[in-house]
């Protein structure tokens, strides 16, 4: 039920976002059900599809260990979301909104559903058409976290859920660059 509402939670700030609102989902819920089965997609792919579609993408890649990638990429996800949960709360109340964890780590799990989701194009072994859906989750993540903060977090000053969306999206940003980073390193 939650990931069909996903399309309606990126454009409003009441649709979809009131389901989870008003049931209020476990953390516990929230990581077995969407954020471990979907954070799993990008590092099975990886692994899967990085030595076969490695070379297509960039030249080299498909020598990678991605048997070390696929393992070392899923545990900087899960890394990411403790940190990113962490920050959103931080960033919120810097603003002196009081939150509590639990809300700021259901937008948290949220937010990322886009880029995990991405990683099916890998299935497509074109790095525009990557790229492309990149960018697009990025802009999707970037607009749930913007109407999250308004409907979780209940922010209701348009300027200030703004400026909450900025910091975090720019957290975000670097530590999804980080881990693209460590993709190019290994």
């Amino acid at each position: 039920m939650l990931i069909l509402s996903i399309p309606q939670m990126i454009i409003s700030s009441q649709k979809g976002w009131q389901d989870l609102v008003q049931n209020r989902p476990t953390l516990a819920s929230l990581f077995w059900r969407l954020v471990l089965p979907l954070s799993l997609i990008p590092p099975v792919m990886l692994f899967f599809y990085g030595p076969v579609y490695g070379d297509l993408l960039i030249q080299g890649y498909s020598n990678k260990p991605w048997q070390l990638i696929a393992p070392v990429f899923f545990g900087a996800e899960m890394l990411t979301w403790l940190l990113m949960g962490w920050l959103i709360r931080q960033v919120t109340q810097s603003h002196w909104i009081e939150v509590n964890s639990t809300d700021a780590f259901r937008l948290a799990s949220i937010a990322p559903v886009p880029l995990w989701l991405s990683a099916f194009g890998l299935f497509i072994p074109d790095m525009t058409v990557n790229v492309i859906l990149a960018l697009l989750a990025l802009a999707a993540t970037c607009s749930l976290i913007h109407h999250g903060v308004r409907a979780v977090l209940r922010v209701e000053d348009q300027l200030v859920a703004a400026a909450i969306t900025h910091t975090v999206m720019g957290a975000g940003i670097a530590g999804w660059s980080c881990l693209l980073l460590l993709i190019a390193w290994i």
